[in-house]
């Protein structure tokens, strides 16, 4: 026999409830509700609270609750978000003591500084800065690095102007690719997009020098054999409204000039080679030669993304 449920005052109610109760925390976290103003008739109990989410989010005894507060950080939160090095790798260098707090050297984990803290690393004062992200998309004959001693074109050039902070980019394209290219100051961001386990999946629009073949599709999901291993692609398939030399893929690995070794392996010469995704952002609204600063909503997916 089934058990008997609950009554409710309508159906629709009911069904309201069960459905925010099933939300997870961390929807909820991304999309606080707006509470309205109850009247006296329509004040919710301590009970009737209970059933919705935020009351579900249960503290372990003894836990702490936690904290939103920023005037007090970890060190190596701090040596991180200066863009110093990682957490993990902050962790390293305070157990070496060479991380020092108002003159003496700290050497503790999970210690915690305050606002107005001085603190050093090997004798120099660490500032953090605000944490910036920029995405550009890139023209042709720009080299992604920071300086050319042979007096190159730089992607540094078009994007001096973004901000004030020192950026960097996050990964390469080379000199005759086109398309999405993100700069950013934060070292735990840039490491996690070019980390081969958390690789930032890319999409490109490639153009090449004779029509595809079928069976070369499916030789590049399947693998192909290069110098440095064998490589597939995640999805490839022929452009919409494209002719059957344009092709779409979609690639994970990080490797150097992938795409264009790919293709060359298979007795194609890339002819345009364009960058249209990167970690689920995209060129739209986003001319060649310009670049724009990323939304909350864009960071905040960045950094859910594994």
């Amino acid at each position: 026999m089934m058990k008997p449920t609950r009554k409710s005052p309508t159906k629709s109610g009911s069904a309201n409830k069960k459905t925010i109760v099933k939300k997870t925390a961390t929807v909820a976290a991304k999309k606080p509700s707006v509470k309205k103003e109850a009247s006296k008739d329509e004040a919710v109990t301590a009970r009737d609270k209970r059933k919705y989410i935020e009351y579900k989010i249960k503290v372990k005894k003894g836990d702490p609750l936690p904290s939103f507060r920023e005037d007090n950080i970890r060190l190596n939160k701090y040596l991180s978000n200066a863009g110093v090095c990682s957490r993990r790798e902050a962790d390293v260098l305070i157990e070496t003591g060479v991380v020092s707090v108002n003159g003496k050297i700290v050497t503790e984990l999970g210690y915690k500084i305050n606002q107005g803290d001085i603190v050093q690393y090997d004798g120099e004062t660490i500032n953090a800065e605000t944490k910036r992200y920029v995405l550009l998309n890139k023209p042709k004959g720009f080299i992604t690095t920071m300086d050319d001693p042979r007096g190159r074109k730089t992607v540094m050039s078009l994007v001096s102007k973004a901000c004030r902070e020192r950026i960097y980019p996050v990964g390469r394209l080379d000199r005759e690719t086109t398309g999405l290219l993100l700069f950013t100051n934060d070292g735990d961001m840039a490491k996690k997009l070019t980390h081969p386990r958390y690789q930032a999946v890319k999409m490109y629009h490639i153009e090449l020098n004779k029509s595809v073949a079928k069976e070369d599709l499916e030789k590049l999901l399947n693998g192909v054999d290069l110098e440095d291993g064998k490589t597939k692609v995640d999805k490839v398939e022929y452009v919409e409204n494209g002719t059957s030399k344009e092709v779409g893929v979609e690639i994970h690995s990080g490797k150097n000039r992938i795409v264009r070794r790919l293709f060359e392996a298979l007795g194609y010469q890339v002819i345009k080679l364009d960058r249209v995704q990167f970690g689920g952002l995209t060129k739209k609204d986003l001319p060649r030669g310009y670049y724009r600063h990323l939304t909350e909503q864009e960071i905040a997916y960045l950094k859910m993304t594994k």
